[in-house]
């Protein structure tokens, strides 16, 4: 798909995204990407790419960053505008991040680069996220797994997915950010909780996901690659 028809596909489920999973299993995520940035960076400005409606993005304005959030749908913006007022909301595209070079602290990305799928677009949008970010400062990048066996069970029932997605190996993101000039820190896989679990086993899960989390031999599976970069300076 082009650019134009994944926003054009984002416009029209704007209104049903945010309820696509249960509540409990949301907020168990939601709880954990925005955990894992505060340990990143203890204040300053950040960049949301994709940041569709701002879930992740609100919570880190709320927390007392100066957080901006870049989409190229206007009908996920729209829902950011409601909900995470903190936010500057900006329409653009990740290939080409309409920002000037060395402008933020961090950038990050959730479940983004598995949408964007061609290729060269996601060669071209790692490249971006490193380009605006300062000297110093840090690249995040947090998305589908393609070891985790789940994935294509789920992404055929939730409404953001329609099958033009493709699921981007850890070594395709490590050399993207390389080339543009960042340098590896940290690469981890993480997350380990279904959308089926039900809210009273959520507690036991969670604590099972942690295992899971360190244990080498198993951990390549979770339903996440977490790649952490900085950019030299």
């Amino acid at each position: 798909m082009s650019e134009e028809q994944v926003s054009a596909h984002f416009d029209d489920i704007a209104d049903e995204y945010d309820d696509s999973l249960p509540p409990h299993v949301v907020e168990h995520y939601l709880e954990k990407r925005t955990l894992f940035i505060r340990g990143m960076l203890d204040s300053g400005r950040i960049l949301d790419v994709g940041c569709g409606t701002g879930v992740v993005a609100g919570r880190l304005a709320a927390a007392g960053y100066d957080v901006t959030g870049t989409d190229p749908s206007p009908g996920m913006l729209s829902h950011l505008a409601e909900h995470a007022p903190g936010v500057h909301p900006v329409e653009g595209s990740a290939t080409e991040l309409p920002f000037e070079n060395d402008s933020f602290d961090l950038t990050y990305c959730v479940a983004v680069m598995h949408h964007i799928a061609e290729p060269a677009a996601v060669h071209r949008s790692l490249g971006e996220m490193v380009r605006v970010v300062r000297p110093g400062g840090q690249i995040l990048i947090w998305d589908h797994n393609p070891r985790n066996p789940y994935w294509k069970n789920l992404m055929a029932r939730v409404p953001q997915d329609d099958g033009s997605e493709r699921l981007i190996p850890e070594a395709e993101i490590v050399r993207g950010l390389s080339d543009g000039g960042a340098r590896i820190t940290a690469r981890q896989q993480l997350g380990f909780v279904p959308d089926f679990v039900p809210p009273r086993m959520l507690g036991a899960m969670t604590a099972i996901e942690g295992l899971v989390e360190k244990t080498p031999a198993v951990r390549r599976l979770c339903a996440h690659n977490v790649i952490v970069a900085r950019k030299p300076g």
